[in-house]
């Protein structure tokens, strides 16, 4: 497979000059009487690439939509290089997001589903050529999603994503319910986008995943952060145990 991360065309930063790309301040979700998320503080250095884990129902979805954009939280906001999330226009372009379940059009076909967001967005059709070699989808650009398996759907949703190319990368549980083949292209791509720069991140259920990924793992339980740290302090605690054991 061609390297998608020649293609969309990074500039890459210098590794030693950081800046906050990301800062949450007293973010809050709430669903009727079921908690979302709490009240939240979070601060993101451009370049990391963070865990975010929890059981289910700890509100790991929730804050990832929030960050995309899909859910307009209660109280509190978000900045991402400054620009309040509220200003969409102004952010659209810097977040992309993976959810778990793809949100493609099913009935159409590859090369159209692309298309579409690369109108929506004002993106050269060239680019589209560009994310359909890169993710070794030229073969069915002309296939229905639908007809497409799990693995293949991923690899179109994660296109279709960089075709904007944003410095701020979110991916809901990536490596739900695909082949081992899978997972480890997913593996490579995210590791390669880090590499360039790209800021991510990414829930999982996965202890592996998270141990190979992760530059800084975040727990959340019932809403609230319970845990903030580097992966070597994150499998030496308590937590991890009462997690995972």
């Amino acid at each position: 497979m061609t390297n998608p991360v020649k293609v969309i065309q990074i500039f890459i930063r210098k590794r030693n000059v950081l800046f906050m790309q990301i800062a949450l301040e007293q973010l809050t979700k709430t669903y009727k009487e079921k908690r979302g998320l709490l009240p939240m503080d979070l601060a993101v250095e451009e370049g990391e690439l963070i865990a975010l884990i929890g059981h289910n129902g700890a509100g790991k979805s929730t804050l990832l939509k929030l960050l995309a954009g899909w859910l307009i939280p209660d109280k509190g906001q978000v900045l991402v290089d400054g620009i309040n999330l509220k200003n969409r226009l102004a952010v659209v372009r810097k977040i992309g997001f993976v959810p778990e379940t793809p949100n493609l059009f099913d009935f159409f076909t590859v090369g159209y589903n692309l298309r579409l967001f690369a109108r929506l967005f004002h993106i050269p059709l060239q680019r589209i050529e560009e994310i359909l070699q890169a993710f070794n989808l030229l073969a069915f650009r002309n296939n229905k999603v639908q007809d497409l398996s799990k693995g293949l759907k991923q690899r179109v949703s994660i296109g279709r994503t960089l075709l904007a190319d944003p410095p701020v990368l979110l991916f809901d549980e990536p490596t739900s319910g695909i082949d081992f083949e899978m997972t480890k292209e997913i593996y490579r791509l995210l590791t390669e986008f880090h590499r360039s720069g790209k800021t991510i991140i990414f829930t999982s259920h996965r202890p592996e995943e998270i141990k190979t990924l992760a530059t800084r793992i975040i727990v959340l339980h019932q809403g609230d952060m319970v845990f903030n740290g580097s992966p070597q302090m994150y499998f030496q605690s308590e937590i991890h145990e009462k997690l995972y054991l």
